[in-house]
């Protein structure tokens, strides 16, 4: 059904238009959409095992073999020795060593930070307890304030451990607004001044640098770049996205063997219980230090996640492209139809995504552009749903009384069809009308009332009849019905059901007779006309008002063949374009060639007799036949003669061939000639 209109289209993508707006201001729950589906690539990508980093944790068999935390810092620089005795190739402690160690080993410790190379943290703070160790930066394009996560004080290591130490990185987080960590700042800023996390240090001390670089324009950071290492893309907060795809060795440190360490960075942590707070990612809880290695494995795999800057524009244009198209197929499709595309819509958004997340590492939001679809398709199929039972009440409403239930189910599911106009098709029409009405009429003098019951008991039954052989109730006129066959819906056998039709009229009528005759009313007759030819049919009228009906030459024909029916004195006559290639179908009988009033050529009409008068001659009608040839050629005294065989053979036609024997009869008084063409042309409907 179709229900695309300009008024439904321009409702539905305003709605989409406000949903595009929505997404370019981008308010928290639009950003927690796109978070989320973030975190889908996460969850659903393959996990793969760090080569370069391998953690110590400080966990609960450490603190029953060394005590309660805090450890005597000599427990950490043996630990530091022992993870380069197992081969490390750099040490990075995550631990905050604000305050000297009561317990005397900070020396232990300064003179292993002297020898080795060993990276320990720092933190941001609103409360600060030291100085935090600074790091050259360089500033290249604009300025960096503004940018960079920013924060008033800082928790600085021991300044003798933070001078002896190679590196020292902040130990940041930096959740999103629903809590959850899924980048990493690489630079941090601490009362103007620039300070380096954790992954970045690491890499500067691989480099062999002192320093690192910042690229700035307009748009915030663009990158940080080490010296001797590709630039790390950041967005505009100098943050990097953080691929938690990575498993990492772990061993304890209360254990003796640390050789899963060896030629990799061993990241010497605290998990003990109540010692590490933990974090809520993308994949689930961690610990701190496994959201840092996390970020430091992508950055020196590259394998780093980026969403590109024009994803916006691309996410945006492909949202309004889908949803316009979309609200197309919701108001013009099947409801199949539609619900595939959106189900295929559906799907493509989060497809792709992960597709181009695990080919490029491009971080696309199909969460908000299939939000849209999907609200954008919802709204249209309301609309359309709404329009289309309102479309399907008024249509059953003026329709249902006289068209067969198929057909107004037709036109509930496609309204176009009410459109004025129509198509050419072949169609069985008939017509049925009552005889002796006017005598009829005098009965019901004092009691126009009962006339019209009358009428209303005839047509009822004659209706339904229609309707039951599938035909349509074109209209009433008076007393008299028509009705056709083959349209709007196709009907198989329409010739066949039309026939059947005709003849079930009279059993109906013979029990509608039984009772009105024992209310004392004349027993009803009728007339029925069948006729099947070419013709147009649909709506017919004005744009105010208009009926599904027919016109054409067969039409008027069903109608003449109907009034002929007192003429020849049979209750039912069938044009020669419905008896072809069905005659073995019924016992047709020829009754002769007639123009109708109006027509100058003549045509073959048949009726039907029953089972039992044809079986008194053998199952066939050659004794009629027979009669007509005789007929045809002139030979009178012979056609009579049969006519008075045939009325005991056909009982049935008793009447027919009285009428005939008057007509030739009038013939040998009025001798037709050598030409007679043997069309009886009528002269009244």
């Amino acid at each position: 059904m179709k229900f695309f209109n300009i008024k439904n289209y321009l409702i539905c993508l305003f709605i989409t238009t406000l949903l595009v707006i929505l997404r370019m201001i981008d308010p928290f729950f639009v950003e927690t959409l796109r978070l989320k589906g973030i975190d889908y690539y996460q969850t659903k990508q393959e996990k793969v095992k760090s080569e370069n980093i391998a953690i110590v944790e400080i966990d609960e068999a450490s603190l029953d073999q060394n005590g309660q935390w805090p450890w005597n810092r000599e427990l950490i620089a043996n630990g530091v020795e022992k993870a380069f005795e197992s081969g490390a190739q750099l040490v990075v402690i995550p631990i905050l060593f604000a305050e000297k160690d009561r317990l005397g080993g900070d020396e232990k410790l300064i003179k292993v930070l002297s020898e080795l190379p060993v990276i320990i943290g720092q933190s941001a703070s609103t409360k600060g307890k030291g100085s935090p160790i600074p790091r050259g930066l360089a500033s290249i394009g604009e300025s960096l304030d503004g940018w960079l996560y920013d924060y008033p004080e800082a928790i600085g290591p021991v300044e003798s451990l933070g001078q002896y130490a190679a590196g020292v990185g902040m130990i940041v987080t930096a959740p999103e607004l629903d809590g959850v960590v899924r980048r990493l700042p690489l630079v941090i800023q601490i009362k103007g001044e620039a300070y380096p996390t954790i992954p970045l240090e690491v890499i500067r001390m691989f480099a062999g640098e002192q320093s690192y670089q910042a690229k700035v324009d307009l748009g915030g950071v663009e990158a940080i770049r080490v010296p001797g290492f590709d630039p790390i893309k950041t967005d505009a907060n100098s943050r990097v996205w953080i691929n938690y795809k990575y498993k990492f060795d772990k061993v304890s440190f209360a254990n003796d063997d640390w050789s899963v360490v060896k030629d990799k960075i061993a990241v010497i942590a605290l998990t003990g219980e109540g010692l590490s707070n933990t974090i809520a990612t993308s994949t689930g809880i961690k610990y701190g230090h496994e959201v840092t290695s996390s970020a430091l494995q992508m950055i020196i795999d590259e394998s780093r996640l980026q969403r590109p800057a024009e994803a916006t524009i691309y996410e945006v244009f492909i949202t309004a492209a889908f949803c316009s198209l979309l609200i197309i197929g919701a108001l013009w499709l099947s409801y199949i139809a539609s619900l595939a595309i959106i189900t295929a819509a559906l799907a493509v958004g989060p497809i792709l995504g992960s597709h181009l997340y695990n080919s490029n590492g491009w971080l696309i939001d199909y969460t908000w552009p299939i939000t849209c679809i999907f609200i954008t398709w919802s709204v249209a199929t309301f609309i359309r749903f709404i329009n289309e039972n309102k479309s399907k009440q008024q249509i059953k409403k003026q329709f249902e009384h006289y068209l067969a239930p198929p057909i107004v189910k037709l036109l509930q599911k496609d309204p176009t069809l009410l459109k004025l106009g129509g198509d050419t098709r072949e169609l069985s029409i008939l017509f049925s009308d009552l005889r002796g009405f006017t005598t009829i009429s005098e009965h019901f003098k004092t009691n126009p009332q009962g006339l019209t019951e009358l009428v209303n008991r005839y047509l009822t039954p004659m209706t339904g009849c229609v309707i039951e052989y599938n035909g349509t109730v074109d209209k009433f006129i008076g007393d008299a019905l028509m009705a056709f066959w083959n349209a709007p819906l196709d009907v198989e056998d329409h010739k066949v059901q039309s026939i059947n039709c005709g003849l079930r009229m009279f059993d109906l009528l013979a029990k509608l007779n039984r009772e009105v005759m024992a209310e004392g009313v004349d027993e009803l007759k009728i007339g029925v006309g069948i006729n099947t030819g070419d013709v147009v049919v649909g709506n017919m009228g004005s744009e105010q008002r208009f009926d599904y009906t027919c016109l054409g030459d067969a039409v008027n024909l069903s109608s003449r063949l109907e009034g002929q029916t007192k003429e020849y004195r049979v209750g039912l006559i069938i044009g020669e374009g419905t008896v072809k290639d069905i005659e073995h179908r019924f016992n047709f009988v020829e009754l002769d060639k007639i123009a109708v009033k109006g027509k100058k050529e003549g045509v073959r009409i048949f009726t039907v007799l029953n089972n039992t008068s044809l079986c008194s001659n053998g199952g066939n009608v050659e004794h009629h036949n027979t009669f007509l040839s005789f007929y045809r050629k002139q030979h009178w005294n012979r056609a009579i003669k049969m006519i008075d065989l045939n009325q005991i053979t056909y009982p049935e036609l008793k009447d027919y061939y009285e009428m005939m024997r008057e007509r030739i009869e009038n013939l040998k008084k009025n001798r037709p000639g050598k030409g007679w063409d043997t069309i009886y042309r009528a002269t009244s409907k």
